[in-house]
């Protein structure tokens, strides 16, 4: 079993900084996944940090002299409770790393066959951990649904990023 904590890094920097802590013998994951950017009529697809700004590492806080990841290039800090770096589940990094494609990209919900009237649960945002039903997908980066709030079935909008079948 890993041990691995979230490194908020500075704009823009996630590559920086996955590079300088490998380089100190950290395991560092950086999950990236294929962006579609839109510019001058042009589409293209191109690598983009699956999370801005954050990235992976595992160390055991016994054993490894850790404290060095606040003074590496590219990082802010480590995301911390106080002086103690919170733990991330290891379920978490398996689930990303389940979602990953041969190329070693992480496969959005996009990829995984939503069709209208399937349940699906919302992993983060400010509806976070309910439950909803798939309406539609309004482009590549967003989805429909229906939420049920306050007895009544809503409507909401929400990045495509944060949904999987339930």
């Amino acid at each position: 079993m890993k041990n691995w904590y979230a490194v908020y890094t500075q704009p823009h920097n996630e590559e920086r900084a996955h590079e300088h802590l490998v380089r100190q013998g950290f395991e560092v994951f950086l999950p990236r996944y294929l962006k579609r950017r839109s510019h001058a009529r042009r589409v293209t697809v191109v690598p983009a940090p699956l999370f801005p700004r954050y990235l992976f590492v595992s160390f055991n806080a016994f054993e490894q002299r850790w404290r060095a990841i606040h003074s590496t290039r590219g990082v802010i800090n480590l995301v911390s409770n106080g002086d103690t770096p919170v733990l991330v589940p290891e379920a978490v990094i398996e689930e990303i790393e389940r979602r990953r494609d041969a190329d070693g990209f992480v496969v959005l919900a996009r990829h995984l066959g939503l069709k209208r009237g399937m349940r699906i649960r919302i992993d983060a945002g400010p509806f976070a951990a309910h439950e909803a039903i798939f309406e539609e997908q309004r482009d590549e980066d967003r989805v429909i649904a229906l939420l049920s709030l306050m007895g009544r079935e809503v409507v909401v909008q929400m990045p495509i990023r944060v949904v999987m079948p339930a």
